[in-house]
């Protein structure tokens, strides 16, 4: 204060012109601005490493902040002891979807410092193995997640109850999760005990219901808020901040448009995890890996040849893919195939060092999940992608990532890796695999306790922070 004050009185001396006295701020703004600029120019693939425990911004409504919203204070029994890194793919470059990544080459010379002040091993598969461990464990003794009750003769009950078979296909994640969720010692019925509350409503399902469809489900879950928040205590007391949902289909981003406060408090477990995209909120939001479910190992994963550099088959569904066709369509080495495949899929996975995953309509698709299913290290190429599990995983040991931009430079990319770098990615990919699959009866350390140990990280750590319509009040 002392120095902004001697600054006031050497202009207030010199009787400095209006004009005089507003070029100062103005040039010193320029700077700002050039500097900044030219740091983002000067690369196109970087990594950021975050501590997600940053905290959780909380939209409060008009309505609450009049009646009285309580304060919410972090006690320290809900903060991780440690952190845990986020991995912003993010490519300064701008453009369409698309991560910023560097080949194994590159990457193997980056020495990343740990939360703890020590060098961390970019060869291993987790951020820290120790403290994953430690808090899994207590995770397992303590989490525990309060589900809104509801009974098979509710007129949503298909909406609101887990399915009665085994969930399949392209977006079978969102009810994998709930089924065995409902089933797990993480549940409670005493909601005084519970660390988050479940809101049990499926997207897949609500999309299927010719009650609700496509165009019914944000009036759906604008109804079931209204009706949990007047029959229940739970969701006004932190305007939903404890509360989380999980959707694997795209159009859940926008299931939440009349339900602002869900889609901007409440914790999204979501495979559409962009953080491009405003609606998805990293740090508070988690990824949900796109898994298609598959069961036992392949019969040839240990045994198999891997003769092709790399492999990828999709719709052509957005300019991302359209650019990787144009450059790699009748390549010799790089298998990209549109349309149907007239050898089968599962051969094609097992028969490549690496498997691509091209930004569709969406960063997410099945094709990592498959990648890791297959024994083949994959290849990401989707800018913006919040990866499943990157406060656990660390990425950059098992798998590659190519900004867009950098899509027509692949094969040097690629070519760049090691015989040695290679086998080092392919070993951590048999590693990591049990992280990406289903299981009806969860195991140890699959996608399901992955989740829950994401939630986990989540379950408290928040702030208040005034909407713009209430400060304007």
């Amino acid at each position: 204060m002392a120095n902004t004050s001697l600054i006031f009185y050497y202009l207030a001396q010199q009787r400095l012109s209006f004009k005089t006295f507003f070029f100062i701020p103005t040039a010193l703004a320029l700077i700002t601005t050039l500097f900044v600029l030219f740091y983002v120019s000067s690369s196109t693939s970087h990594l950021i490493y975050f501590n997600h425990h940053h905290p959780h911004i909380l939209y409060v409504s008009p309505k609450n902040l009049q009646t009285g919203s309580p304060s919410f204070p972090v006690s320290d029994r809900n903060v991780s002891k440690h952190h845990h890194p986020f991995v912003d793919l993010s490519n300064s470059s701008g453009g369409g979807g698309g991560g910023g990544g560097r080949s194994v080459s590159q990457r193997s010379a980056i020495v990343d410092l740990g939360s703890n002040g020590n060098y961390m091993n970019n060869n291993e598969v987790f951020h820290d193995r120790d403290i994953f461990l430690e808090d899994y464990k207590w995770m397992n003794r303590s989490f525990r997640i309060y589900i809104y009750p509801h009974k098979r003769k509710d007129p949503f009950a298909n909406v609101l109850l887990p399915v009665d078979f085994e969930p399949s296909g392209n977006y079978a994640s969102e009810s994998y999760f709930k089924k065995v969720l409902m089933k797990s010692h993480f549940i409670t019925k005493d909601p005084a005990k519970a660390d988050l509350f479940f809101l049990p409503f499926s997207i897949a399902r609500m999309r299927h219901d010719s009650r609700i469809g496509s165009p019914g489900i944000q009036d759906f879950i604008r109804d079931y808020i209204v009706n949990i928040s007047q029959k229940y205590p739970y969701w006004n007391r932190t305007d939903g901040a404890d509360h989380f949902y999980a959707a694997c289909h795209s159009i859940g981003r926008s299931a939440m448009e009349k339900a602002l406060e869900v889609k901007l408090n409440a914790i999204q477990v979501v495979c559409s995890s962009s953080y491009f995209l405003s609606g998805y909120i990293a740090h508070k939001d988690a990824s949900l890996p796109q898994i298609w479910p598959r069961q036992a190992d392949p019969p040839n994963l240990v045994s198999s040849k891997r003769k092709k550099l790399a492999f990828f088959a999709g719709a052509i569904n957005s300019p991302v893919r359209e650019k990787l066709l144009r450059f790699w369509k009748n390549d010799p080495e790089i298998y990209a195939h549109y349309g149907r495949l007239t050898t089968p899929y599962a051969d094609e996975l097992l028969g490549s060092k690496f498997c691509l995953h091209v930004k569709g309509f969406e960063v997410n698709t099945a094709r990592i999940a498959d990648s890791l299913y297959y024994g083949c290290v994959p290849v990401i190429i989707a800018n913006h992608y919040d990866l499943p599990f990157a406060d656990i995983l660390n990425w950059k040991s098992f798998s590659v990532v190519v900004a867009t931009l950098d899509i027509p430079l692949l094969k040097k990319i690629l070519k760049g890796i090691s015989s040695d770098e290679y086998l080092l990615l392919q070993r951590n990919v048999m590693k990591v695999r049990k992280h990406f699959q289903w299981h009806l009866s969860p195991v140890d350390y699959d996608a399901f306790y992955m989740v829950m140990y994401e939630l986990w990280l989540r379950r408290s750590s928040m702030r208040l922070q005034l909407s713009p319509s209430i400060n304007s009040s």
